[in-house]
């Protein structure tokens, strides 16, 4: 999984949302910020989150498709998009303790999450730290170990410095949105940071009993080995058709797709996501 400079090419190239009535936009105070969010849809409880260096317009059509049968908070986390930035590091546990708090100040009991990329990392980390507030998990292009990522992408870390954000294109779109146009090297040095952070969550991953659909692309930057590990760390990767249960999770590989693919094939993730959160599973000849 990409966190940062590859994900940063759909903030800049994404396109309008569909047409629908307007989302209810706000703010909440949590953990010293004030977190934009906007509701949209009714029913079920689903909570989006975007990925490295986006914000909610950057997920395009996606977030109307899920308000189509799910009441959707769709989250701004810290420093992105109109979620103010603070003098704390950028990490996957204060991240998902973002979200915890999220739900706690607005009265979230349980949710279903879907996360892209960094949000999926995100949306993983609170199934394991929070695992009562996650009812199913969606997560598209994660990773559970950075040692999964594709070698050309871990070979690139080293080498990431600001000045490969700053005075591009990319740090005018998050100046458009950002209550803080002047904050934005110490945004990208904490992202960066983000980059180095240990994560190295199989153990963790093995004992979530929450379902979680893993979605990525087939050239997407973690190693499909390291994709079908998830799968079957969660229970996944057996035989059908020999009399057990299928695993509650599921693995969806979507074909000819990179990473900054993935989140604007709208109705292939739509194809997966809603049987999976409606728990329906394809009928074979023995059930």
């Amino acid at each position: 999984m990409i966190r940062t400079l590859i994900a940063a090419a759909t903030l800049v190239a994404a396109g309008p949302a569909l047409a629908q009535s307007a989302p209810q936009g706000d703010y909440s105070s949590v953990n010293g910020m004030e977190m934009y969010y906007e509701v949209s849809g009714e029913g079920e409880p689903l909570i989006v989150l975007h990925g490295a260096y986006m914000n909610i317009p950057a997920m395009g059509d996606i977030i109307a498709r899920l308000a189509e049968t799910h009441k959707v908070y769709a989250l701004e986390t810290q420093g992105h998009g109109r979620t103010n930035d603070i003098d704390r590091p950028i990490t996957y546990p204060n991240m998902a303790g973002d979200v915890a708090a999220f739900m706690d100040a607005v009265g979230i009991e349980k949710a279903d999450v879907f996360g892209y990329s960094m949000g999926a990392a995100t949306g993983l980390k609170l199934a394991i730290d929070h695992p009562e507030k996650v009812d199913q998990l969606v997560a598209a292009s994660v990773s559970f170990d950075m040692q999964g990522g594709q070698p050309e992408f871990l070979a690139m870390i080293p080498s990431m410095a600001p000045e490969m954000f700053v005075g591009t294109p990319m740090e005018d779109a998050w100046k458009a949105l950002s209550p803080d146009p002047d904050g934005f090297r110490p945004f990208v040095e904490r992202m960066i940071a983000l980059e180095h952070e240990p994560m190295a969550w199989g153990e963790a991953v093995a004992k979530l009993e929450v379902p979680v659909l893993i979605i990525a692309g087939d050239a997407d930057m973690m190693t499909l080995e390291h994709l079908v590990e998830m799968f079957k760390l969660l229970g996944g990767g057996m035989a059908g058709d020999m009399g057990k249960p299928l695993s509650a999770s599921r693995l969806a590989i979507l074909p000819a797709t990179s990473h900054t693919a993935v989140i604007n094939q709208t109705d292939l993730l739509m194809g997966f996501i809603d049987p999976f959160l409606a728990g329906e599973t394809p009928k074979g000849m023995f059930d």
